[in-house]
């Protein structure tokens, strides 16, 4: 019975409603099994029952409250998802966690619906008719009209996520013992109350006893009287007053005061033969009545079988049609929701503008029959694809932003889109303030594909933190990854294995190298350390792992480039000015780009008028490195390189499709191939 099982959680400032029947269950089990621990005894006990029904999602959180006497009880509303015509599919809810408003001012529609406007939830089209609440007589029922290109799954966790149709209750079971208070584990708490119910017991059995002594006490002055009742009469018809008749009756019968004064009181009703038979039975069921208390009283194991009794018999009246209400399901710990999504390779695509998607690898290959297939991304002037690689759908998909902080999705949350949308803006899937941008995407199945994660700053500060530490369910509006001083940017993050160089370069054409070691690691929200010291004026544009067998591609503002084998650039001591990568001069401007390169490798090159060119790296002539670099890119007047782009940066590119060029593909020195 929900509600009702405070007969044993009475004393208790914080528990959840639990069902009668497996309470008592519980108790009695105690009672048959004093050594019963609470493993045991939670098989009896299985979890809290609310009222509302709903799901609660795991057993932790119940073990750690039954254990400790304080733990998270995780509620879920009961939901389906239902095919539409059309091929569109709807999110049924139907029963909502204990506390949670249906409608009205901060109720859960009401949430859905402003989370639906704030682009929140993007699988719910942004229509009158796509949130309804369809309950009537026969019971609740909330209407959840989705997306066609919607996955239902993903659509209903994002609900669970950012609604109050996954709640927690916060279990505290603290009780005056002795007049302390204290936090009672389940089994300690059951031990308490079943303590308290035997004191009961002892206390109302002792009253009980005392009662019946006392009645039957003068039933025997009454019997005495009936014995005698001509004798009785005479005394009492011959006494000058009341007082003299009572003592009369004590002297002459051996009576207490109690018994004379009874006899006194008697009407003259009960001296007739029935009355006396009454009185006989009366008697004779006290003294039995009398026995069973005193054999009660004296065994504790009649106490705790009256307890037991009762208990039971409770259960026979109020919780003979009271079904367990709230079913208690896996977590997805225990039971991945993964299982539940085909693993399939997945093409990730994300814009510079912030544009991402994500579409099954065999549309590609369907596409190459004929030759080299392409991306066919509806993009637009200015923009180009940032990053493209390969994922599973059971991947994580890390975002750095420039401020410093970490997203995680799953690559199944991701937009599915066609080969020639645009995808969705990260806006909307990830809470990015103004001007928040990605610096880096790593994707992951179980955070051991590196051991540590490098990053850098535009100030030249250096961090290197243990992968595994971003293993943690992250909050809806991210975590810390670095912790930024004022003013500075996050530049990038890189893999590394504990046993790497790495390679820091400035946009005033310096270039640092030292080996990791020197970057002590430490926790995820620290700042990190001096990885470059800097001229006025200066800035860092890239981090990077070096390797002796790449090289380092360097562009200026003015168009001109070079390409310089990593193993010209020494180690240095970390937090050194560096060596020169490129002689700089007024007419090649400052670097905008740099980035290590293998051959095979392509890259773009953006203008701040929209120019986009597209080039083989291996066009680009290998140079010592304080050299000035040669033409890569002409341009018109005042027009500057803004941008150097990676076409693929993923040793996976042999697998994927090339992306379509947004002009026609230049040679080396800027003219049309």
């Amino acid at each position: 019975m929900n509600g009702s099982a405070g007969i044993a959680v009475g004393m208790a400032t914080n528990i959840p409603p639990h069902n009668l029947g497996e309470v008592i269950d519980g108790i009695v089990a105690l009672i048959d099994e004093p050594t019963i621990d609470v493993e045991r005894l939670s098989h009896h006990v299985k979890g809290p029952d609310f009222p509302t029904g709903g799901y609660i999602v795991g057993r932790s959180g119940i073990r750690d409250a039954y254990r400790s006497g304080r733990g998270r009880v995780v509620m879920r509303a009961r939901a389906h998802i239902e095919e539409l015509r059309g091929g569109k599919t709807a999110i049924i809810v139907t029963e909502l966690p204990y506390g949670v408003k249906k409608g009205g001012e901060g109720g859960v529609i009401e949430k859905i619906a402003e989370l639906v406007e704030n682009k929140v939830l993007t699988e719910i089209p942004l229509t009158d008719d796509a949130l309804q609440d369809h309950s009537d007589k026969s019971g609740m029922r909330i209407y959840i009209e989705l997306k066609r290109e919607a996955v239902p799954q993903v659509a209903l966790n994002k609900l669970f996520k950012h609604t109050p149709l996954q709640t927690t209750f916060g279990y505290n079971a603290v009780a005056l013992v002795d007049g302390v208070p204290r936090t009672l584990s389940l089994l300690e708490l059951v031990r308490h109350y079943l303590d308290f119910q035997r004191e009961v017991v002892t206390r109302r059995s002792k009253h009980e006893l005392r009662r019946a002594e006392d009645r039957a006490h003068v039933l025997e002055g009454y019997l005495i009287a009936l014995d005698n009742l001509d004798a009785a009469i005479a005394l009492i018809r011959g006494a000058a007053d009341a007082d003299a008749a009572r003592s009369g009756l004590m002297e002459r019968f051996e009576l207490s005061e109690i018994q004379a004064q009874a006899i006194l009181d008697l009407r003259l009703a009960r001296l007739t033969g029935l009355a006396r038979k009454e009185i006989e039975e009366e008697h004779a069921d006290l003294r039995e009545r009398i026995a069973e208390l005193r054999a009660i009283l004296g065994d504790p194991a009649r106490i705790d079988g009256v307890i037991r009794e009762e208990l039971l018999e409770i259960k026979e009246i109020y919780g003979r049609n009271d079904d367990r209400r709230t079913e208690i399901v896996a977590a997805e710990e225990e039971l991945d929701l993964e299982d539940l999504i085909a693993q399939e390779d997945m093409v990730i695509a994300i814009t510079r503008s912030g544009y991402i998607k994500r579409l099954p690898v065999s549309s590609y290959r369907e596409q190459r029959r004929g030759g080299i297939g392409v991306m066919g991304m509806q993009l637009k002037d200015d923009d180009y694809i940032e990053h493209l690689f390969v994922a599973s759908t059971h991947d994580y998909i890390l975002f750095f932003t420039s401020v410093g902080k970490v997203y995680r999705l799953k690559v199944h949350e991701l937009p599915l889109g066609s080969r020639q949308a645009r995808g969705s803006a990260i806006v909307n899937l990830l809470p990015f303030r103004q001007d928040e941008q990605i610096r880096a995407v790593i994707q992951t199945r179980d955070f051991k594909d590196a051991e540590y994660l490098v990053f850098g700053t535009k100030e030249g500060v250096v961090k290197k933190t243990k992968f595994d530490e971003y293993n943690t369910p992250l909050k809806s509006d991210g975590i810390i990854a670095i912790k930024l001083r004022e003013g500075d940017e996050l530049v990038g993050v890189r893999h590394s294995s504990g046993d790497d160089d790495v390679l820091m370069v400035s946009k005033k054409g310096q270039a640092v190298r030292f080996h990791e070691s020197q970057v002590r690691p430490t926790g995820r929200s620290t700042e990190g350390v001096r990885g470059m010291s800097l001229r006025e004026g200066d800035e860092v544009i890239e981090i990077n792992i070096a390797t002796n067998d790449a090289d380092l591609l360097v562009v200026t503002a003015n168009g001109y480039g070079k390409r310089t084998r990593i193993d010209e650039y020494r180690l240095t001591g970390r937090g050194g000015l560096g060596v020169k990568t490129v002689s700089l001069t007024e007419a090649r401007g400052e670097l905008v780009g740099a980035r290590v390169v293998r051959a095979g490798y392509q890259v773009m090159l953006i203008s701040d008028h929209g120019t986009v060119i597209r080039m083989p790296v291996d066009g680009i002539k290998r140079l010592g490195r304080a050299t000035q670099g040669v033409i890569v890119m002409r341009l018109r007047g005042d027009e500057r390189v803004s941008t150097l782009a990676p076409v693929v940066e993923s040793d996976t590119r042999a697998e994927l499709p090339e992306p379509e060029p947004a002009v026609a593909p230049v040679d080396g020195d800027g003219s049309p191939a």
